[in-house]
């Protein structure tokens, strides 16, 4: 994916993790949207932690870290604690050139790593690095090598200093104020191909924390190519069309919206399908919200 579309989704996803508001169970919410410490305390602990019994306060905890610039992969980690113990931990990640999140790529064989010569896929190990974490029930018991690897974990040859820090930082900062649909990514399209353009819309929606982190437009048309990819690698042909920007640029401010808003329901379009509330964005939006919508529809 070009630079200057990388860089929007990154900072964009830094910019709204990094949120702490509520709106009392309404979807559409200010920006700043992730979820955020609760003011709640524990016994005066507002590390989410009582020391003395060796517990965590009850509730979701997540934390979102930077994208690799070598990867481009950006890791969260969602944990779910109830009775003062770690229940369920999950590690994840996006990126700003694939649509899903990494565990849904991985589990769809894009990833590639038995492939390349792993004795298991990303995704396989990211689960008994989940697990690891919930029998020790401490971030910090852990030792990793100089390149963030472990061997106390069989079958688990990857990274997993990110995973680790990003639990701690999340046990740390104590519990969040966990969004209303169920953590996952969720895909819709259009029901046939367009006769003008030959494109089937197609949007991805992911979750975590209950909570918009991601949002991809793209299409596929009959050859099976990617309407983003094709936008990316100049065939959309937008700006020789006269626009000031590609589909895929104005497409990622769009999916910026939904994530700093949380509500695909908060514009209004003309006949046309467009609307005149996103700077920089003159293609028809309005199909693609009703993608949205129906991808969380799946989600609740």
């Amino acid at each position: 994916m070009k630079k200057a579309s990388i860089l929007l989704c990154s900072a964009l996803l830094l910019g709204v993790l990094a949120g702490c508001g509520s709106n009392s169970g309404n979807t559409a919410e200010p920006a700043n949207n992730t979820p955020a410490a609760t003011n709640e305390t524990n016994s005066g602990n507002t590390a989410g932690t009582t020391e003395e019994q060796g517990k965590y306060q009850d509730g979701v905890y997540y934390a979102q870290g930077e994208a690799d610039p070598d990867s481009g992969w950006q890791y969260y980690v969602t944990l779910t604690v109830s009775g003062g113990k770690i229940t369920e931990a999950k590690w994840n990640g996006l990126n700003a050139t694939v649509g899903v999140d990494k565990v849904t790529y991985s589990k769809e064989g894009k990833y590639g790593m038995k492939a390349g010569g792993a004795q298991s896929e990303w995704h396989e190990q990211a689960e008994k690095t989940e697990q690891y974490l919930i029998e020790k029930q401490d971030p910090k018991d852990i030792t990793l090598n100089e390149e963030g690897k472990t061997d106390a974990i069989s079958g688990v040859s990857v990274h997993v200093n990110e995973f680790f820090d990003l639990a701690d930082q999340a046990l740390t900062a104590g519990p969040v104020q966990a969004g209303p649909y169920k953590d996952g990514t969720y895909h819709a399209e259009g029901d046939k191909f367009d006769e003008h353009s030959g494109w089937k819309e197609t949007a991805d929606v992911v979750i975590a924390a209950g909570k918009i982190v991601k949002v991809n437009f793209s299409g596929v048309n009959e050859a099976g190519e990617d309407k983003k990819q094709n936008s990316i690698d100049g065939k959309y042909g937008m700006k020789a069309g006269g626009a000031q920007s590609e589909w895929h640029e104005q497409a990622a401010l769009a999916e910026a919206y939904l994530v700093e808003n949380q509500d695909p329901a908060s514009l209004t379009f003309n006949e046309e399908g467009k609307t005149d509330a996103l700077s920089g964005v003159s293609i028809s939006l309005q199909s693609y919200f009703g993608l949205v919508t129906k991808a969380l529809e799946q989600a609740k």
